[in-house]
């Protein structure tokens, strides 16, 4: 029984997430049933974690058991034949057997995009969060640095949190241009809660729209009660971008 991971990109605009569910769209049954369809063979694909709907992916990671003959090479590009145009597999890699895409991750980052001008843009507007007033970055570092480390971040778990445990912690968060008018946050963790990046983001850009100080970010961590937090940002902007092992 071979174990295979795959690499996939995709735009999450148009599916309800990355997780199967019932009745909606998802990228992970989608991905799903073109393996099955390749391998001839029901497989249950498993990913590094789940993605909210309208999120997207440079670097989700999957991995599926099976014992067909069929080579790497040809499975990517079957995949790639059957998949729409919004998915895409980058690499298949036969793996040991303990490898897990979830529980073997030692840590996953993320980017999130803000178009900053008092313009849309209607090339960037399904991948960013239009925040047209300018924004004072270093504030926003500023408040960005008390999220280093291992702390309980219930204030940034989603309202309708899971039975988990809150503690994670944060190795890396960082601000750049990634544009004239395009601002990128970059933050790594072991693991993430449910809408905690977008949570942070929402009251980072508080921050930095001049609606809140920045120990104001310190000061919500510590209530450990999600209602201090500033607002959701949108799903659009934020992309898995790599999962390291």
């Amino acid at each position: 029984m071979r174990n295979i991971k795959l690499k996939i990109q995709f735009d999450g605009t148009d599916y309800h997430g990355w997780q199967i569910q019932k009745e909606d769209r998802t990228v992970q049954k989608t991905v799903q049933n073109a393996v099955s369809t390749i391998v001839n063979n029901e497989v249950k694909l498993h990913g590094s974690g789940r993605t909210d709907a309208g999120v997207h992916a440079l670097g989700q990671v999957a991995h599926f058991n099976s014992d067909s003959l069929i080579d790497l090479d040809t499975i990517k590009k079957g995949l790639n034949s059957l998949l729409p145009d919004d998915i895409l597999i980058t690499d298949a890699i036969d793996m040991d057997p303990e490898f897990h895409s979830r529980f073997s991750a030692k840590s996953r980052t993320y980017w999130y995009f803000i178009w900053n001008l008092t313009e849309r843009s209607p090339f960037y507007s399904r991948y960013s969060w239009h925040i047209f007033k300018p924004l004072d970055v270093k504030a926003m570092e500023k408040a960005a640095g008390a999220l280093i480390g291992v702390h309980d971040f219930s204030s940034f778990q989603g309202a309708d949190k899971e039975a988990v445990n809150p503690v994670r912690e944060i190795t890396r968060v960082r601000f750049k241009k990634a544009g004239k008018h395009i601002l990128l946050f970059e933050i790594q963790a072991s693991s993430f809660l449910k809408h905690m990046v977008r949570n942070i983001m929402g009251s980072l850009a508080d921050v930095g729209r001049g609606k809140q100080v920045p120990a104001w970010v310190d000061d919500v961590l510590g209530k450990k009660n999600r209602i201090f937090a500033g607002a959701t940002a949108p799903a659009r902007g934020l992309f898995l971008k790599e999962v390291k092992y």
